[in-house]
């Protein structure tokens, strides 16, 4: 009951710190941001709110600027279900990648960052 207590001060704690020190958003054209949103339909995190290295992956998606939908995996939560069937794991930051009509889950903050940064960082 205490690390749990701790564990949720200590995140929202990081919370209100990420919200007042992130980093300005990327800037592209219009049209490579419609391309960028339009990619990152394919996309989704499942994540905790409170979770440090959730906020990790949310700063480098807020840096990237990309739309991706977060889906929160608190106990209870129908995609906390659908986290488990699909990737076979409760593990959070989960990235589910969806391309050529099949679905990858990319465990691991460190690994979903370099993916993000790979796929829709700035070119050159």
């Amino acid at each position: 009951m205490l690390v749990k207590a701790l564990r949720n001060g200590l995140g929202g704690i990081m919370v209100v710190g990420d919200l007042l020190t992130r980093p300005p958003r990327q800037k592209r054209t219009p049209e490579a941001q419609q391309a960028v949103n339009t990619a990152c339909r394919e996309l989704a995190l499942y994540q905790l709110p409170r979770c440090p290295f959730c906020i990790k992956v949310r700063r480098a998606m807020h840096k990237l600027n990309l739309p991706i939908e977060l889906r929160n995996v608190n106990p209870g939560s129908p995609h906390r279900d659908v986290l488990q069937a699909g990737g076979g794991r409760i593990k959070s930051p989960c990235l589910r990648i969806e391309e050529n009509g099949e679905t990858r889950w990319m465990y691991e903050s460190g690994d979903i960052i370099a993916y993000l940064q790979q796929r829709f960082g700035q070119q050159g």
